[in-house]
């Protein structure tokens, strides 16, 4: 069985990489695909530093740093991989990568981060953060999109079989394309995070510093009411100056840290803030696999990660709103519910979600996908 795994982009090692690192070490045989491959030496050990198969995108003027800049064009070259000669295609998609062209004697399989979020439920937000709500490139971008809505039904009908990252996202899946989907939750790296005996008392949040991150609302809440609360925030991206001109006394901005001193902060935090309405979201996982606490947006997947105090052996806590007042509430609840949060609860929920889980139910589904269509 020949097999093919396409991937949107490889530029960084994040979430969607974090699955395709585990789907190579299920077929270590599989050839890579990706629009663009900006890589580093170093960063290429997650993908075995295979080969990777790249688009007429690659070479492209100002590709590395601009090659979102090329949507309109990633529709026409993901079409043009050809791959007659595989078996099985694995798509690692959160835009474009399901759309690459099978046959019928093949086997399309999809794992679905999400339907391309900036042209469906999320287009509001993005033409509103990207400042394009008025004038003509506004116009020009709405149309845009609208092309990319329709081209991405029309290649949804390309895939045999949909993998959904999580319930909320499978919903997604249901809404825009109409099709089912499996549930298989991304694995965590449960073996590199775990508890630590020092126990300090900060809480800590760790995210690229983007709008939709809300990094904002975390730091101005323990800025402006809770003075006597360290807050320490890991992470870079745009919105770095913007969040740095909010942050009090009490909250300091470390930007990129190392991986070691990610697990130190994890593993020592009194609770780790998330603020975000992800699809999946892994740091509320790895902070539990350090035995720490979650207070959490109550949206999205981390309903599916994050266990609430209502229930039995809590994870965590969440807040209702997008809004100071609602994590002001939710910071206060996790104070005065912190004894019933149990450190070995947090980490035996985060196992649930480990590497080798993911490992087997990605491969038992796929498989079992294939051999159905290869008989019938």
């Amino acid at each position: 069985m020949k097999i093919a795994i396409v991937h949107d982009w490889l530029v960084t090692y994040a979430g969607a990489e974090r699955v395709l690192e585990q789907m190579i070490n299920v077929y270590p045989e599989a050839e890579i695909f990706s629009l663009v491959n900006f890589l580093d030496s170093n960063e290429e050990k997650f993908i075995k530093n295979k080969h990777v198969h790249t688009s007429f995108i690659q070479k492209m003027p100002f590709a590395k740093s601009k090659y979102r800049l090329y949507l309109p064009l990633m529709m026409i070259a993901v079409e043009q991989f050809d791959l007659s000669k595989f078996d099985l295609i694995i798509s690692s998609s959160h835009a474009v990568a399901k759309g690459v062209l099978t046959g019928p004697n093949q086997v399309h399989i999809c794992m679905c981060y999400s339907p391309i979020r900036y042209a469906w439920d999320l287009q509001h937000q993005y033409l509103k953060e990207s400042n394009l709500t008025n004038g003509i490139k506004s116009i020009l971008a709405r149309k845009l999109l609208h092309k990319v809505r329709i081209w991405d039904v029309r290649t949804s009908l390309n895939v045999d079989y949909f993998i959904a990252i999580s319930s909320f996202i499978s919903k997604r899946i249901k809404k825009t394309y109409r099709r089912k989907s499996t549930v298989i939750y991304p694995p965590v790296n449960t073996d590199e995070f775990f508890p630590s005996d020092i126990a300090n008392d900060y809480y800590v949040t760790c995210s690229r510093m983007v709008p939709y991150k809300k990094i904002d609302l975390i730091v101005e809440t323990f800025s402006k009411n809770f003075p006597n609360k360290k807050l320490i925030v890991i992470g870079d991206g745009p919105d770095f100056k913007k969040i740095q001109s909010l942050a009090g006394n009490n909250v300091s901005l470390v930007g990129k840290a190392s991986f070691e001193d990610l697990k130190f902060y994890l593993s020592s935090a009194k609770a780790f803030i998330f603020a975000a309405e992800e699809d999946f979201g892994i740091s509320p996982l790895e902070a539990q696999s350090c035995g720490t606490p979650v207070i959490a947006y109550g949206k999205g997947g981390a309903l599916e990660t994050v266990i609430g105090i209502e229930n039995e052996k809590p994870t965590g806590v969440f807040f209702k709103k997008q809004t100071i007042d609602s994590l002001t509430t939710a910071v206060n609840d996790f104070e005065k519910n912190i004894g019933i949060i149990e450190p070995h609860n947090c980490r035996e929920n985060a196992l649930k979600f480990n590497e080798e889980r993911f490992q087997v139910a990605f491969k038992s589904f796929v498989e079992k996908k294939y051999n159905k269509e290869v008989k019938t």
